[in-house]
């Protein structure tokens, strides 16, 4: 790929973790970032990520093959008609919301469409902010384009291989797939889980006995409801339609199943079960994205002061990067309590190896 320079507008842990990727694959690539937080900036300057603090959106960007709109979904459209008057022909204009009807419907309002690719990384957290960004995040996680009508193939293969280049796996859709899909395996679940918590908050007795007893499984299925309000308010916004419809039959599913239960129908709820720990399941093996891409051990840890610092200086010694390593506060599934994730599976079955080489006690779990 030619030299490059691109720029940002927002940059918090997707926009940061964008540019972070980038410079990492292309060390030579000029990247020049808006922010409203200049501190933000300053620190991105400061640690090599981006070369130019741009005070507003301006001709700075002008001659910029990539533009990458990395604000709250609402606020990106507001950018488009001050983009439209500064980029150059060659151009291309992605954003990475995680809903795409909207601002296409923009895009093409403003006279943009032969520069729109949108863009929407499968990955991310449920912590924010530039702090919070990593440029392994995308790492064989799935990133949906979806490119306008109007926009050229060469230029949609320039932007395959970007996303590539940072270690995704490019997906290409239209706008209106895309939104059903995330509506169903995204958004709705995040609905679930700050709905679940909810249902729990109010329901739970006045000493809080429920948020006491809160384990593994509820906290693996509510930790999503910790994102940020403002994005997943916005989000229902402007995907409402397909969320609504999904929600509906989702709510006709939780009364057929309260029905089956409410009749101590045995065979339907284990047929209810079994079915969903089969599809559940298969994703591992069908998935070529996140979900396989979960490389985690479990370690039987005795409660000692400075274990977990001595199970990472073993793995340090042996050149082991760690994605992630923390305590389970529980032992509902695993008499483990030590949960360490990698980034390869590589790592994973080599630190599998030498733990156990120490006599810790390893599980590993899907």
């Amino acid at each position: 790929m030619k030299q490059l320079k691109i720029g940002f507008i927002g940059l918090g842990l997707i926009g940061g973790s964008i540019a972070m990727a980038i410079k990492k694959a292309y060390p030579d690539v000029s990247i020049y970032a808006f922010d409203h937080d200049v501190d933000t900036l300053v620190a991105a300057q400061n640690d090599g990520t981006i070369d130019v603090i741009c005070l507003s959106v301006d001709m700075s960007f002008s001659d910029c093959n990539f533009v990458f709109l990395c604000t709250p979904v609402i606020s990106n459209t507001s950018y488009l008609n001050k983009i439209k008057s500064i980029i150059s022909e060659d151009c291309i204009l992605t954003d990475v919301g995680s809903v795409k009807g909207n601002i296409h419907k923009q895009v093409s309002e403003c006279g943009l469409s032969s520069y729109f690719i949108g863009g929407h990384p499968m990955a991310g957290s449920d912590k924010s902010g530039y702090k919070n960004a990593n440029p392994r995040l995308f790492e064989n996680a799935y990133y949906i384009l979806t490119p306008s009508t109007d926009i050229s193939p060469e230029k949609v293969i320039y932007m395959n291989e970007l996303i590539t280049a940072i270690g995704a796996i490019p997906i290409i859709l239209n706008a209106s797939t895309h939104d059903h899909a995330t509506a169903g395996i995204s958004h709705l679940p995040h609905i679930i889980a700050s709905s679940l918590v909810d249902f729990i908050r109010t329901e739970d007795s006045d000493d809080e006995i429920m948020r006491t007893l809160a384990a593994g499984g509820f906290k693996d299925i509510t930790r999503i409801a910790s994102s940020s309000p403002e994005m997943w308010r916005d989000i229902c916004l402007t995907n409402n339609h397909n969320i609504s419809d999904l929600l509906f039959s989702y709510i006709k599913k939780l009364t057929e199943i309260h029905s089956h239960i409410t009749t101590m129908d045995k065979d339907w709820l284990f047929h209810f079960f079994d079915t969903a720990k089969e599809y559940r399941d298969s994703m591992q093996d069908a998935s070529l994205g996140p979900i396989k891409k979960s490389y985690v051990l479990y370690c039987d840890i005795p409660d000692e002061t400075g274990i977990i610092a001595t199970i990472a200086s073993l793995l340090a010694k042996h050149s082991i990067s760690i994605k992630n390593i923390g305590i389970i506060h529980n032992r509902e599934f695993e008499s483990g309590v030590l949960k360490i994730e990698f980034y390869e599976e590589s790592s994973s079955l080599i630190a599998l190896d030498i733990l156990r080489s120490y006599n810790y006690i390893i599980y590993e779990r899907n």
